[in-house]
């Protein structure tokens, strides 16, 4: 497979989010949804709406979020939409919370070896295109999340989040936590999951990372850590799996001592293996051209 484009810009701002979209020469037409987390209320380091409102309104873009599976404020639709009022999101977006009623919809799994199935939110039938707007950070569980832990876990609805930290087991998320599987079987399933998605969109998908606040921990994490390494940037990319790998990358590099905090983070949870295979399963490569812009 060629090298992935990859695009880096070392200042991040709103406009710089926009003008490296630009730099794909991709154009996501019909009704597009950008995929963003909306942050667990006590969270600190999220991506915030004003950051991002110039590259909603330049694509004419929906803010879509689904519920969560784990205890907290946005585990239920009704405290999701309280949370995502308190965040300041539907101030200046229309925003889907795409699980919001159900049925969920299945969409398969090509080769996977422990899904067959990925759960979505139902509404994202009302949608042509998405740009998937990561935040790129540590992770509890994941070991990092960026774009590839937006497609899977972002995308899937409540009882789809379940199913894929269960590796294909358990969709209730008040059980789930009783009996996890193998790690390596949970990153393989986010792997499997966010293959699910690339293929629905069928081409019509772009990726962002801004990789700043970088924490330890996740946005779906109340109490969290503050972050431990400085900004580094924004990326762009039409591969999932470059971006991501091309940001672990960029952390490796990077002088701030900090970055041993993080990346002890990302190798005990194997965080790396998500990567590892999402590239066996072909809807991307780990080897990138970057291009500073």
């Amino acid at each position: 497979m060629e090298k992935a484009k990859v695009y880096f810009c070392k200042e991040i701002t709103p406009q710089n989010v926009v003008r490296i979209y630009k730099k794909l020469g991709k154009q996501l037409t019909g009704k597009v949804a950008i995929k963003v987390h909306s942050g667990e209320e006590g969270n600190q380091n999220y991506l915030r709406p004003t950051f991002i409102k110039p590259m909603v309104e330049y694509v004419n873009g929906t803010i879509v979020e689904c519920n969560t599976a784990y205890s907290g404020e946005r585990n239920t639709t009704e405290k999701h939409l309280k949370t995502i009022e308190n965040h300041g999101w539907n101030k200046f977006f229309n925003l889907d919370l795409m699980d919001e009623e159900g049925p969920d919809i299945s969409v398969p799994v090509k080769n996977g070896k422990h899904l067959k199935e990925d759960y979505l939110g139902k509404n994202i039938k009302n949608y042509d295109s998405m740009l998937v707007l990561s935040h790129f950070k540590g992770h509890p569980m994941g070991g990092y999340g960026g774009a590839l832990k937006q497609l899977s876990i972002g995308c899937a609805s409540s009882e789809g989040k379940a199913w894929i930290h269960s590796a294909g087991m358990n969709k209730d998320q008040y059980t789930l936590w009783n009996n996890l599987p193998k790690q390596d079987d949970f990153l393989e399933s986010m792997a499997e999951a966010a293959s699910a998605v690339i293929d629905y969109f069928k081409g019509n998908i772009a990726f962002i990372n801004v990789m700043c606040n970088m924490s330890v921990d996740c946005d779906c994490c109340a109490v969290a850590e503050d972050p431990c390494i400085k900004d580094i940037g924004i990326l762009s990319s039409l591969d999932p799996i470059a971006i991501d790998q091309a940001c672990i990358d960029l952390v490796k590099k990077s002088e701030d001592p900090g970055k041993k905090h993080f990346l002890e983070r990302v190798y005990s949870r194997n965080g790396i293996h998500t990567i590892e295979k999402a590239e066996e399963l072909g809807f991307g490569t780990r080897k990138y051209e970057i291009i500073e812009i």
